[in-house]
């Protein structure tokens, strides 16, 4: 079978948006609905997928930046059908930074791998760092996570604005997260994308809400994905709905490019 080989880099302005659980939770989603999924932990500086998921792995992303290590031997099946988790190693951020040949070195190993699958899914640290842009700048689409706080409102556009004007991207899924209901959630996308339409020229992607959920706290609280433990719970709809909408999306256009370019967009 033909894989999709869609990347998604999850992204935001500024942490404490629930990156991370929306990460997580559109990966069994995504798996769910018979997609073969990978999903990579990113964030360098602070990686935690790994707790939300209760396993420590004996291996990391680190591990893959020696010559020794395959690729294969750093990821982690989530489950036999095909659900795939490659962890992060915190304290490794300053590597991929400003060592050229390492950041290489990772795109190269990784690029090996990735054909397989689906979906693939980074998800990234906040804010706009260059090893965050490089990976924000590979996949096919982005997807920005902000809440209705206006400090969020403005980190994302800050981040918007470097990958428009620098880098010339223009295409930006916005996903509303922790909002009471849809007009709460709609009222934030559009002062958002008001503001990319008047100040860059851009249109903004509305990919959905997600709603505030108690049930995702003790979700965290016992390691284990939303959708495992409670999967009618409003945010688990929620997210049932932007999963769908985006197999959707990437079914019906033409334009978007495959799999992760990691090596055109790292510096060499």
């Amino acid at each position: 079978m033909k894989r999709k080989n869609i990347s998604l880099s999850i992204v935001s302005g500024k942490g404490g948006v629930g990156k991370t659980n929306i990460t997580l939770n559109l990966a069994y989603i995504l798996h769910s609905l018979a997609n073969q999924v990978i999903v990579i932990d990113c964030d360098l500086g602070l990686a935690n997928l790994d707790i939300l998921l209760g396993v420590t792995p004996k291996k990391n992303l680190k591990d893959l930046l020696s010559e020794d290590i395959k690729p294969e031997e750093i990821i982690l099946s989530l489950d036999k059908t095909g659900l795939d988790f490659i962890p992060a190693a915190s304290g490794v951020l300053d590597l991929l930074e400003y060592e050229s040949d390492i950041q290489f070195l990772l795109a190269k190993k990784l690029d090996t791998i990735l054909s397989k699958y689906d979906f693939i899914l980074l998800d990234l640290g906040a804010g706009i760092s260059n090893g965050i842009l490089s990976f924000a700048l590979s996949t096919s689409l982005r997807i920005v996570i902000i809440t209705p706080e206006p400090t969020s409102l403005t980190d994302s556009y800050a981040l918007i604005k470097i990958l428009k004007n620098h880098y010339n991207q223009s295409n930006f899924f916005i996903l509303v997260n922790m909002v009471e209901n849809q007009q709460e959630a709609k009222k934030s996308f559009e002062r958002l994308n008001v503001a990319c339409q008047k100040f860059l020229g851009i249109e903004l992607m509305y990919l959905g809400y997600v709603r505030e959920d108690k049930n995702l706290s003790e979700a965290v609280r016992q390691q284990k994905p939303l959708f495992k433990l409670y999967p009618t719970s409003e945010a688990c709809l929620d997210l049932i709905n932007i999963a769908k909408k985006l197999i959707s999306f990437t079914e019906k256009t033409t334009l978007v490019k495959k799999g992760l370019n990691l090596i055109d967009n790292f510096k060499k």
